[in-house]
């Protein structure tokens, strides 16, 4: 068993996990989360998934998620929004709808409170997790050489380290925030970013965070949930929630320096919802 990979999650296991049959993961290319083929694949090789969920960093090892979609596991966070629709009665159905376009861009998913399948209310999650600077390839190359389930790497991976780009993550989310934020606040709903409490933590340094609740108000439009990463009895991690902040359009300008503006009519986001409504966007337990 190889214990000197800096692969943390490989194909939703944990690398520490001695009872685990790589080389069944390997050839399932399963994403547990998504319930499907990892959807990460290489540009080169679109047959081949790249598998990689979290990455140890830093001279601290922690571990890093580097994949969105790991963020889902048991649907966790969507359980933990479910405050946030105040609108929500006994009896409505709960949907997730993924990938709903508002003015602004897009957002990843909406966790939405239906009655006949009509929306009575909303709120919107965005998935944030550490982009890398450099390929995570070498290092899963390494890990399967080391299992012996590859000969070897190919030739020159020793000097190809990979990187975490913690500003660019950081600022290109918060700006994307910003230009989505005024029109949930338009429609008094709510935007939650759910990302790892590295990240959280990194913007907290980074930015001006200090004026935004630690003690979260249901009455502000932004939220903000922080999930840390547990090594479970299973031998294999799992998401907690760690953290929760939120604040206003005006807060999350303050803490960027920036203005911006997005409008959008609240029937043309219920018709989207609405539309996309099924049994396999339903929220079961």
């Amino acid at each position: 068993m190889n214990t000197n990979t800096r692969i943390a999650e490989f194909f939703n296991f944990s690398t520490k996990n001695e009872s685990v049959n790589w080389n069944e993961v390997l050839t399932a290319q399963h994403c547990g989360y998504l319930n499907k083929k990892c959807i990460k694949v290489r540009k080169s090789e679109p047959s081949i998934s790249i598998g990689t969920c979290t990455v140890q960093y830093g001279k601290d090892e922690q571990e890093v998620i580097i994949c969105p979609h790991r963020l889902i596991e048991k649907r966790k966070i969507f359980l933990d929004c479910i405050h946030l629709l105040t609108l929500h009665e006994p009896g409505n159905e709960l949907h997730i709808i993924p990938e709903i376009t508002i003015p602004g861009g897009s957002v990843d998913y909406f966790l939405a409170s239906a009655r006949d399948k009509k929306v009575i209310d909303f709120v919107g999650i965005e998935l944030q997790t550490l982009d890398t600077t450099g390929t995570v390839w070498p290092e899963r190359q390494r890990f399967l050489t080391d299992l012996n389930i590859l000969e070897e790497p190919e030739e020159g991976y020793g000097d190809k380290p990979y990187g975490m780009n913690w500003k660019m993550t950081a600022k290109t989310i918060l700006v994307q925030l910003h230009h989505k934020i005024e029109t949930f606040e338009h429609l008094s709903k709510h935007l939650v970013l759910i990302l790892q409490d590295h990240l959280l933590d990194y913007m907290k340094r980074e930015f001006s965070f200090s004026h935004i609740n630690t003690v979260p108000k249901v009455g502000d439009p932004m939220h903000f949930h922080s999930y840390k990463l547990e090594l479970g009895e299973d031998s294999n991690y799992h998401i907690k929630l760690n953290e929760r902040l939120s604040t206003d359009s005006a807060g999350l300008a303050s803490a960027m320096g920036l203005k911006a503006e997005a409008k959008i009519e609240f029937e043309l986001i219920i018709k989207t919802l609405e539309a996309k409504i099924s049994d396999s966007t339903l929220l079961t337990i």
